[in-house]
């Protein structure tokens, strides 16, 4: 048969493509994972920024709305102070972030005074060993705005020389100038409330902006102690600082005037966070007072320029800057351990779902190229089984027809020639049946409607039969068969005839192919579980090649189609169905010259128990 090279080079190209397709889509899911790991990147900074952002504007808001005037302090006139509480509980979206306000005048023994809601007024009240060590840490020159141990806010009463009516605050890049220092004459301690900012503002921040468990948080204070976590977190894809006072976003009265009393629409004396009424102010500039530039190395200040177009006028706002070790730090990571591992699993599950795909698409392709190679040999075995049947066919009729003819034209006229001419038309006959008979037994076992009547039955009678079967072939080439059969073989179920037939193909190979060799041994052992039988000859033997074929139908060696053997191809093919319907297993082992040897392997009945 011509091998056509199409089909294989058609299967190489499509295979080709698909590698190709598997090189770029390695690039391009690679090269997305990269785009969307910056974009995650990006929006994790930002929303961790914004969470610091929104966190630091609630504590400033807190912190600067309370910064009165020294003639509040030092004439204990506290209506200012009670209007700025009240604008502040208005509109504070976390009014019990406040716990208590406490104040003290910068002098010994100075008597400690605490805010009374009801009474609207600060009254004397006893020192605490917690107050006290507040203050201490207040009297010193690297205090800072914020004691986390206690959850304190700590703001320094400082003579201001110059009130300030409209303030808008943004960067400037200018060198900074030089802040005069102020005189502290007291300090107000805002006391938040632990729970407040434990299970409400941090908690809706994290619902706010990380919201559906993508990435756990956790806030842990400057000596590592975790403060609030939602999650495990062992390391930082993004991290931003908490309780740092920066100028860009707070909100604080400064002037006398109470905002209540200010005009509709043209709020003077206070600023929410860069919001400015364009009208009112014309030109405002920032710059913050870095720490190493003010007489107070912990301490800083906002410079102020306002420009009306009346005058210009600069005033330094004093602030206390929080020391870097009092800081509390956010830390966001991605539930998948880090946003690096994400992005890689995500690559990796891509990468498995388009690869499995191809990979997919490759093995149809070989799985339709084998099987059309496959149909295509088979359809060649069927088109030179045919040819050989034919063949098989004509032999046996050609003899029949040229003895029948003999016999009618009367050319045999002696009975002992008659006797022999009816012999060889007897023994042509039983060749075509056969050979019919295996056909349709092929034909029954392939169609899967061929039922087996499995019965209890003795594996020696089942041999015997076969034998018996097989006397007048064995008779007539003369073989010497040698048997090993013992004597407790346990019982089978088998279905006698169709056991026994494929014991008779077997014997009947080894006559066909001896090769000059008159030996055949049959052998039956007891395995315990099992029964095996065996065939074996010293005849042609088959080839290595060719072992893992000659149970295939139709399958016939080039050597054995050369020698010009008869056959057609079905008798084992016939042998390995009967043997597997019957639960068992058939195999060869084989040589070149020396011969083959088939062994069936069928599994015993249990044996019943003995009654009594």
């Amino acid at each position: 048969m011509r091998r056509s090279w199409f089909p294989i080079f058609l299967v190489a190209g499509l295979l080709g493509l698909l590698f190709a397709s598997a090189f770029f889509q390695y690039r391009w899911l690679g090269k997305i994972s990269e785009d969307e790991r910056e974009r995650t990147q990006i929006r994790v900074k930002n929303d961790t920024e914004r969470f610091a952002e929104d966190f630091n504007r609630e504590i400033q808001n807190s912190y600067f709305n309370f910064q009165t005037e020294t003639e509040t302090w030092k004439q204990k006139n506290w209506t200012q102070f009670n209007e700025r509480y009240d604008f502040w509980r208005e509109r504070a979206a976390y009014p019990d972030l406040i716990k208590n306000f406490y104040y003290w005048d910068n002098r010994e023994n100075a008597p400690l005074l605490m805010y009374n809601a009801e009474k609207r007024e600060f009254a004397e009240v006893a020192w605490t060993e917690e107050l006290k060590k507040i203050q201490a840490q207040a009297a010193e020159k690297k205090s800072s705005s914020f004691q986390p141990e206690n959850f304190a806010l700590i703001m320094p009463i400082q003579e201001i020389e110059e009130t300030l009516n409209r303030i808008i605050i943004r960067r400037r890049p200018d060198d900074p100038l030089p802040v005069k220092n102020f005189e502290k004459i007291g300090f107000l301690v805002i006391a938040l409330d632990e729970n407040a900012i434990k299970n409400r503002l941090l908690p809706d921040l994290a619902g706010k902006y990380f919201s559906g468990g993508e990435f756990h948080l956790a806030v842990s204070a400057a000596d590592g102690k975790t403060v609030f976590q939602t999650g495990s977190v062992n390391s930082a894809d993004a991290s931003a600082r908490l309780f740092e006072f920066l100028p860009d976003n707070f909100v604080f009265f400064s002037s006398r005037q109470s905002p209540r009393e200010l005009p509709r629409g043209e709020v003077k004396s206070m600023v929410f966070s860069q919001r400015l009424e364009n009208k009112i102010i014309t030109r405002t500039e920032t710059e913050t007072i870095k720490r190493g530039e003010m007489p107070n190395a912990n301490s800083g200040a906002v410079r102020v320029v306002v420009s009306p177009t009346e005058y210009r006028r600069t005033t330094d706002i004093p602030v206390s800057i929080s020391s870097e070790n009092n800081n509390w730090t956010l830390t966001v990571q991605h539930a998948a351990g880090s946003l690096d591992q994400h992005i890689g699993n995500t690559l990796r599950q891509n990468l498995a779902v388009s690869f499995g795909i191809l990979a997919l698409l490759a093995v149809s392709v070989i799985l339709i190229f084998v099987s059309t190679q496959r149909a295509k040999m088979l359809a060649q075995r069927q088109i030179e089984f045919v040819s050989s049947v034919s063949h098989e066919f004509r032999t046996p009729l050609a003899v029949i027809y040229s003895a029948s003819e003999n016999l009618a034209d009367g050319v045999a006229k002696e009975s002992a020639q008659i006797s022999r001419y009816g012999d060889l038309i007897k023994s042509e006959g039983r060749k075509l049946s056969a050979m019919v008979e295996q056909i349709l037994e092929f034909a029954g076992a392939n169609s899967g409607k061929k039922k087996y009547d499995l019965r209890e039955t003795d594996a020696r009678e089942i041999i015997e039969t076969a034998i018996s079967e097989c006397r007048p072939l064995i008779e007539e080439k003369n073989f010497t068969i040698e048997r090993e059969i013992s004597e407790n073989l346990p019982k089978i179920a088998a279905d006698k005839n169709a056991l026994s037939q494929a014991l008779q193909n077997l014997i009947a190979n080894s006559i066909k192919y001896s090769n000059g060799s008159r030996w055949l041994k049959i052998a039956a052992q007891n395995g315990g579980k099992t029964v095996k039988i065996t065939v074996e000859d010293k005849g042609l033997g088959i080839a290595a090649k060719d072992l893992k074929h000659v149970f295939e139908p139709f399958y016939r060696a080039k050597s054995v189609v050369d020698e010009q053997i008869h056959g057609n191809g079905l008798g084992l093919s016939l042998v390995k169905k009967t043997v597997e319907a019957h639960g068992g297993k058939v195999s060869v082992e084989s040589e070149i010259g020396k011969g083959s040897k088939f062994t069936i392997i069928l599994e015993t009945l249990p044996k019943s128990p003995r009654a009594g």
